[in-house]
């Protein structure tokens, strides 16, 4: 299962992490890893360069981090919004089988 956790500071986002595999089907066939995995990156790269907005992150298999330091700007913001309503949409879609998305407080 794929856990994403969404890490939130007094209703900001600071970051997320995504880790695990959904184990769907066979390592490059997996429709669930995949949309997670274009979800989670693109949204890092969007921030980034159409946000402007300053990103940690490390990526490896089954594994992706990001942290925003200086915080989000409004369109930061958005792009996470859209990354959250996907990652809820695909959650719904597989069931809650293939992945689990949590909030947690920091």
């Amino acid at each position: 299962m794929i856990t994403v956790t969404i890490r939130r500071r007094k209703g900001e986002y600071t970051g997320f992490s995504s880790e695990g595999h959904a184990d769907y089907a066979d390592e490059g066939y997996d429709i669930f890893c995949a949309a997670v995995s274009v979800l989670t990156v693109n949204t890092v790269n969007a921030i980034e360069r159409i946000a402007g907005d300053h990103v940690e992150d490390h990526s490896e298999s089954g594994l992706v981090t990001c942290d925003f330091p200086d915080g989000l700007s409004h369109d930061g913001t958005v792009l996470m919004e859209a990354m959250v309503q996907g990652l809820q949409s695909i959650a719904e879609t597989s069931g809650k089988s293939y992945l689990r998305l949590r909030f947690k407080e920091v």
